[in-house]
């Protein structure tokens, strides 16, 4: 099967489902960087992983909205396991910035009583 055989939402389907496993690498980077209190590692795998999910979700947008204009739609199952992994991984993402202002006001106060501010 070559690749004008594979329908449109199989294709958006696969690249969803590739942004946001990148997305996902990235995010347990960051929760290990948080818990080794490397902050700034943290923040800088955080912004990685939202690029990516963006990525996934402009492609998860483009294929709904062609709905609307008309285009063909077919149910595909791998195009809504792609969406579920989209939102699971985005609610990922949620937890890991939440994690990261966690500890980053606990650094913040921890230095200010230890004098290191």
């Amino acid at each position: 099967m070559d690749e004008e055989e594979i329908s449109k939402t199989t294709q958006d389907a696969m690249t969803i489902l590739m942004a946001a496993g990148e997305a996902r690498a990235e995010v347990k980077v960051a929760y290990e960087s948080i818990a080794a209190g490397d902050l700034a590692a943290a923040e800088e795998h955080i912004g990685a992983a939202d690029a990516k999910i963006v990525e996934a979700h402009h492609v998860q947008t483009d294929h709904i909205q062609g709905a609307f204009r008309g285009e063909p739609q077919e149910y595909d199952l791998l195009f809504s396991h792609a969406q579920d992994t989209l939102m699971t991984i985005y609610s990922e993402i949620i937890v890991a910035k939440q994690l990261y202002k966690v500890f980053t006001s606990l650094d913040a106060r921890i230095s200010k009583l230890e004098g290191n501010e």
